[in-house]
């Protein structure tokens, strides 16, 4: 056997061959053992074919796995909740149940659930593959309700690409999102209205990636979509699912990929909402053991070692990719999966970790199954891991040892950012620790880089706007009100999203709002805020006021993004250091066809600063203190640079430039005109 290309690519990772091997035979070995000879992972993945309720030609048809029941009833708004002979369900074979209906038993909207009985007990259950649950507004019970409108559905076909496409080698530039959060009202807001007023701000801003979060259903709003109890079902307080069917087809007519924020690390607790109690036993599932519920989620885990688990979870891909046209996933809570201690108070400093008797190989098969069906369905589909171990080979191909992710978030980027605020006064900001610690990650696996997502925003929290401007944002932030304070922040937050950009390992991720320095906190409605939804918006006009500040953040993002998707950077590329004078606190790389040059110094500002550059012209292309992003336009941006040689200094070439404090430019090489 050839060594996996993870261990080539990382000669550390040698010493666990034999583990490494045994997981990828692990992995062909479960897949043998669930697909027939010559079948596909997507032929096996059809659960939701099967289960759950489909109409026919005829009639209704409802199948319903539940292996400890004795017997299952239909029961609804179309019976009046009765537990009625004529809805009684036939055990076809072991543990499956099945009920055929006429076409005038069941209506388009009608709610209903299962009872069902088992050896001690019986209760209402919502099917495990119901699509559509609903909330009724009296007796505030979750119900499933028939959706089968006249109308047919809409559903846009994921963007598939050629796998050596321009749009496959570029940046995967996020937009990260919440339907409900996204109104300027104190309210939830619908796949409607994000469609109508939030796509169009994203399309503006240039983004190439829409990740929505809270899309399967949770009883719990405040969970931020983290409690999922209806699997297949789109969060109802959204709105229907052919809303979100056309948000999707318009995100794909703009030329946007539209990724899922997917959660199967875990799921709710809730037995009448959720799945944990489905027929009264607790292990259809889940682990029936002490490593049942999630010590610090309050919530019930998976056990990956059930071919039944597997089949249930895999289908659910199929189905958000099949069913709404989603480009690929990013899979919540990776390290929770991947570790039997769900990797809390571990430090991963050492390679032992990832391979020691702790790592669940039943999820890490899992997770591998998961992204080869994916890839399988859509070769061009985004898988991302949400991984803080950083367990090597997570993004890399099955086939060389790894996991089969196409990205991995960068953690460790944002809490660098926060360290750094919290700790460090401006003038003690190194800059070589800055430029390792951005871009300190395996430079084989792309890397989604960002400084901050939603999670730094939750309440107890701030964003990095806050933490920079703190109460002077209440008072300061108009233009006819001066403040050092506020040019600090605002300067700085251009520069630690700049930095983050520039040095991305492949591609970059944004919080909705954050891109214009959206002030304060997240805080969803719950009985300690008084159930308000004060911090559970969007404030939107903030970057639409002309007398405010914050709309030259937001024109900072646009052309920082506009510019990195114009540009072809390769993804795999690391940032080639050129200048790190931790004294004077300046930065340069080149990422080509750039070069990045960074001024963090918070009083000196540099005339004629030489930086090591190609021999070349060049041209600034983006300046952070450009007054178009409320900046204090120190630099003439008309003038072009060219690289002169060091002389007697040196054998190479440098640029001069002017450099003010807290200033990030990005020039790039003039292209050399052709001779005739």
């Amino acid at each position: 056997m050839s060594i996996p290309g993870i261990i080539q690519r990382d000669s550390y990772l040698s010493p666990f061959r034999n583990q490494i091997e045994a997981r990828m035979e692990s992995i062909n070995r479960k897949i043998s053992k669930i697909t027939s000879p010559g079948e596909t992972l997507s032929a096996f993945a059809n659960g939701h074919h099967y289960f759950g309720l489909h109409r026919t030609d005829s009639g209704w048809i409802l199948h319903e796995w539940a292996p400890n029941a004795t017997s299952i009833f239909l029961a609804g708004s179309f019976n009046g909740w009765k537990i009625d002979q004529k809805y009684k369900f036939t055990e076809k074979q072991a543990g499956q149940w099945e009920l055929i209906l006429e076409n005038d038993d069941l209506h388009h909207l009608d709610e209903y659930k299962l009872w069902i009985s088992w050896p001690g007990g019986a209760d209402f259950r919502i099917p495990l593959y119901a699509i559509r649950v609903v909330q009724d507004e009296k007796t505030k019970l979750f119900n499933a309700q028939v959706w089968s409108p006249p109308e047919p559905k809409i559903i846009s076909q994921p963007i598939i690409m050629p796998k050596a496409s321009k749009a496959e080698l570029s940046a995967a530039l996020i937009y990260e999102a919440h339907t409900g959060m996204s109104s300027e009202e104190e309210k939830v807001s619908s796949f409607d209205e994000f469609r109508k007023t939030i796509l169009p701000r994203i399309i503006s801003l240039g983004y190439n990636t829409l990740q929505l979060m809270a899309i399967q259903e949770h009883p719990y709003y405040g969970s931020f979509g983290y409690h999922v109890s209806n699997f297949f079902a789109v969060s109802s307080r959204f709105g229907t699912p052919d809303d979100l069917r056309l948000l999707i087809a318009d995100a794909h007519k703009s030329g946007i990929k539209v990724i899922m924020d997917i959660v199967h690390s875990h799921a709710v607790k809730n037995i009448l909402e959720g799945p944990g109690l489905f027929d009264g036993t607790p292990g259809m599932l889940f682990h029936t053991d002490q490593r049942r519920e999630h010590p610090a989620w309050d919530s019930l885990c998976f056990d990956y070692g059930k071919n039944e688990t597997i089949h249930f979870l895999l289908s659910n891909c199929k189905y958000w990719i099949e069913e709404y046209g989603f480009d690929g996933f990013r899979f919540d809570g990776v390290t929770s999966m991947l570790y039997y201690d769900h990797g809390l108070g571990r430090d991963f400093t050492s390679y032992d970790a990832y391979f020691n008797n702790g790592v669940d190989e039943d999820a890490l098969v899992y997770i591998a199954l998961a992204n080869k069906l994916i890839h399988e369905l859509n070769p061009a589909a985004l898988t991302i891991a949400e991984d803080m171990s950083g367990l090597p080979g997570i993004a890399s191909p099955i086939a060389d040892g790894g996991l089969g992710f196409d990205y991995r978030l960068s953690m460790g980027v944002p809490d660098f950012w926060i360290r750094t605020l919290k700790e460090k006064a401006d003038e003690q900001w190194n800059v070589s620790e800055l430029f390792y610690e951005l871009t300190n990650r395996r430079h084989d696996e792309k890397t989604i880089s960002y400084s901050e997502s939603h999670d730094q925003a939750l309440v107890g929290d701030k964003t990095i706007i806050f933490r920079l401007a703190d109460k002077e944002m209440y008072s300061h932030m108009s233009k006819s009100t001066p403040s050092l304070i506020i040019d600090r922040a605002l300067s700085l937050h251009k520069i630690i999203r700049f930095l983050t950009l520039a040095t991305h390992g492949g591609g970059y991720l944004n919080f909705m709002g954050n891109e214009f320095g959206h002030p304060e906190w997240i805080d969803f409605p719950r009985e300690g805020n008084n159930w308000t939804y004060k911090h559970a918006r969007r404030q939107w006009h903030l970057a639409e006021d002309p007398s405010l500040r914050y709309a030259g953040l937001e024109h900072f993002d646009q052309a920082m993004i506009k510019l990195l998707n114009k540009e072809e950077i390769s993804v795999m590329e690391k940032p080639r250091l050129v200048l790190s004078n931790d004294t004077d606190q300046v930065l340069a790389f080149i990422r080509e066809p750039f070069l990045f040059v960074f001024n963090l110094n918070p009083e000196r500002s540099f005339t004629n600063y030489g930086i090591a550059a190609d021999p070349s012209e060049y041209r600034i292309v983006l300046n952070s203190d450009s007054r178009d992003f409320e900046g204090f336009g120190r630099i003439d941006e008309n003038i072009d640079y060219s690289a002169e040689p060091l002389g007697k200094i040196g054998s190479g070439f440098q640029i001069r430039l002017y450099l003010p404090s807290r200033v990030g430019l990005a020039l790039r090489k003039i292209p050399t005109p052709r001779a005739r």
